[in-house]
């Protein structure tokens, strides 16, 4: 339970550091492309000063220092993202994991490496700002831990995340798979061509679930749970996830809705089991069915 002190110096940064957020999300980029078809790739640099001008003024000015590691932090996530992303655009990159006409396991493994090399340098950061893996819960955590109820259907009174995570885990992964099945009506025949990409999809799977848990929740929950306590720091990574996929699968309003409780709910795992573990292997079974879909959409009909 939160303390009163804690309460009352998280008031006004709340809502400050949820205005941050948003705008440095994609919600303009979504604004400016969806609403009114504009280009909108300068609205990084736009992003990046912003968090250079708060990161400056935290030094200074009192009453905002506790985000200063919240400011740096999405510096250092936009800084690395923008990095990787022109390495990975050099011509040996595109050599060894081909253009947009790649297979699916060449292209996606490409896609992942990149990924898992930004988690690993947003760790450097975070071990750089003095963070320990426990602070940033890169640590197992306790798996029985109890549950925080929510007046929510289907969120126990009382019960553990070692009984009540793994039934989640089924429940969402069902619900995503029968999203993906009406939305895909894959063929038996593609499905079973798509079969040997199993084992890649497993690997892609984790790997992307470690990049996601790292970038979208383990980094932003470390700095924010300490300066304005459980509830805001879950409800902004939360939210921060979820427009992060407009552009994902399933695309659009939908799966930023899906996303965003996704976000949620992971994001309550971690704070509560203190760890990675309930978060990374939930996440790691919606991709296995998302990655095993796109493999099947990947499959030439008749080839």
């Amino acid at each position: 339970m939160e303390s009163e002190q804690l309460k009352t110096r998280s008031l006004p940064l709340a809502p400050f550091a949820w205005v941050i957020m948003l705008l440095v999300s994609i919600l303009p980029n979504i604004i400016f492309q969806e609403i009114f078809s504009l280009n909108s790739t300068w609205l990084i640099w736009v992003k990046v000063g912003l968090l250079v001008i708060f990161t400056v003024v935290s030094v200074i000015w009192k009453p905002i220092r506790p985000l200063r590691n919240y400011f740096i932090i999405l510096l250092a996530i936009f800084f690395i993202e923008d990095i990787v992303s022109r390495v990975t655009a050099l011509s040996f990159w595109q050599n060894w994991f081909g253009a947009a006409d790649a297979a699916f396991t060449t292209s996606m493994f490409g896609t992942q490496f990149k990924r898992f090399i930004i988690a690993l340098l947003i760790i450097l950061v975070l071990f750089l700002l003095q963070y320990k893996r426990k602070d940033f819960f890169l640590v197992r955590g306790q798996v029985d831990a109890p549950v925080k109820p929510v007046k929510l259907p289907g969120f126990p009174n009382k019960d553990t995340w070692t009984s009540f995570g793994g039934q989640f885990a089924i429940y969402i992964s069902l619900g995503t798979l029968v999203f993906l099945i009406l939305g895909g009506r894959p063929t038996p025949t593609a499905m079973i061509q798509a079969l040997p990409m199993l084992p890649a999809i497993l690997l892609f799977a984790s790997i992307n679930a470690f990049y996601e848990g790292i970038t979208y929740r383990s980094a932003l929950l470390a700095p924010l749970e300490p300066a304005l306590g459980y509830r805001h720091a879950l409800g902004i990574t939360a939210i921060f996830f979820g427009i992060g996929h407009f552009y994902g699968v399933p695309y659009g309003v939908i799966g930023v809705i899906m996303s965003s409780f996704l976000g949620w709910f992971l994001g309550k795992a971690v704070l509560e089991t203190r760890g990675f573990f309930w978060a990374w292997f939930i996440h790691f079974l919606q991709d296995v069915l998302i990655f095993s879909f796109m493999a099947i959409g990947s499959i030439v009909p008749g080839g």
